[in-house]
């Protein structure tokens, strides 16, 4: 088959790649949408490397090569001998975490058993930490992995849910984490600031406003103009940084008061810079964009003098269902399926075929108008197995 190998920073190539060969308790997809996501950015421009040997150092792309795409659906083609609830012709779409359940171990570790399944002590994750991701025509996924997509939504809001996913663990680390200031406790969250307009903060806007049902301010920030556009039409109060300095823009906002909740998602370490002029006393900070990089970490200095609550979050963890299935994707899912939360309406950028998908790395994630990018592999062929995996 056919895949986008990373074997270099900066160097992805179309090649031939042998055919997946699912285990007993995998199915085969052939994949149909896969969501182009700043992290693959970040792989791409080295700029992080999650791929680890047992000692924690990092594994170069010159010595494990990586297939990219976390964000993907598709279409099941084979099926293991121990699958029993998928079949070929169901469309899925997929945690690309592999936990304990995903690859049988039993009894779960302390993390799975603790709903943290993002810190699984035996955790991979497909195109980012080394198994292969799903820039490809096919891919081998742990059959509880997959969640079985309805007739109303599109492989690619199927494959944008992972984001979405995302966004509720983070979410959800915050709430539990519980700062000074909530949302529902004594001081109440009343100033929320979205560091960035890209996918992540336009979801975090949307999650705010139509399942926390969060009524105060939610300041969003970016240098785009069509981002802000989005985040207006989702009930954010734009700021264009290029015109007005963040930290006069959030007192005029606030009134002097400042904010209790920043949810940092652009991955520009500039913002580490801002945080001690735009942060009230002990407000709640979600760290959620990365690839930070440029600055020295001892700007953090004057932020840890506020006493902040930070909170770091990283991926779609989150407990299990009874099937052994990911509670967060489902209700994930559930918000994308219901339209309380768009996962798509934003995506700018469509990609026809794996032969096109370097054409986001290398130009369009600096266009002004770029967004979201969304490989859209060939819906109308047949969905047939890879060769020999009948």
């Amino acid at each position: 088959m056919k895949a986008a190998v990373l074997e270099d920073v900066e160097k992805l190539v179309v090649q031939k790649v042998p055919d997946p060969a699912p285990a007993p308790h995998e199915v085969a997809l052939r994949v149909q949408a896969v969501g182009v996501c700043g992290t693959d950015l970040h792989l791409y421009r080295g700029h992080g490397n999650y791929n680890l040997d047992g000692q924690g150092r990092q594994i170069p792309l010159t010595v494990q090569p990586l297939i990219l795409g976390h964000e993907f659906s598709g279409v099941v083609v084979a099926a293991g001998s121990e699958v029993k609830d998928l079949k070929p012709g169901d469309r899925v779409l997929c945690d690309q975490g592999r936990n304990c359940h995903s690859q049988n171990r039993w009894p779960l570790c302390q993390y799975c058993a603790s709903g943290d399944s993002h810190q699984c002590a035996y955790y991979q994750e497909h195109g980012i930490t080394g198994p292969p991701g799903a820039l490809a025509e096919y891919i081998a996924v742990p059959a509880v992995n997959c969640l079985r997509v309805s007739d109303g939504m599109t492989s690619e809001q199927a494959a944008l849910v992972e984001p979405l996913g995302c966004v509720l663990h983070s979410s959800d680390r915050v709430e539990r984490a519980r700062g000074r200031y909530n949302f529902d406790g004594d001081e109440h969250i009343r100033n929320v600031l979205i560091c960035g307009a890209g996918p992540a903060g336009l979801l975090f806007l949307q999650y705010l406003r139509n399942v926390k049902r969060f009524e105060g301010l939610v300041l969003v920030s970016d240098v785009r103009e069509k981002n802000l556009e989005f985040a207006e039409q989702f009930g954010g109060t734009p700021i264009n940084v290029k015109r007005q300095a963040l930290p006069q823009a959030v007192i005029e906002h606030t009134r002097g008061e400042r904010i209790h909740y920043l949810i940092e998602a652009c991955g520009n370490s500039q913002i580490f810079e801002q945080m001690p002029g735009i942060l009230r006393k002990q407000a709640s900070v979600l760290l959620y964009g990365h690839g930070h990089r440029g600055r020295d970490i001892g700007l953090l200095g004057n932020i840890l003098f506020l006493e902040p609550t930070l909170v770091a979050a990283v991926g779609a963890s989150g407990g299990f269902d009874p099937d052994r299935r990911s509670t967060t994707y489902r209700r994930a899912m559930e918000l994308a399926g219901s339209g309380r939360i768009q996962v798509s309406s934003y995506v700018t950028h469509h990609y026809g075929a794996l032969e096109e998908i370097h054409d986001a790395f290398e130009k369009d994630f600096e266009r002004e108008d770029y967004i979201k990018g969304v490989l859209n592999m060939d819906l109308e062929a047949d969905a047939r197995p890879p060769e020999g995996r009948a």
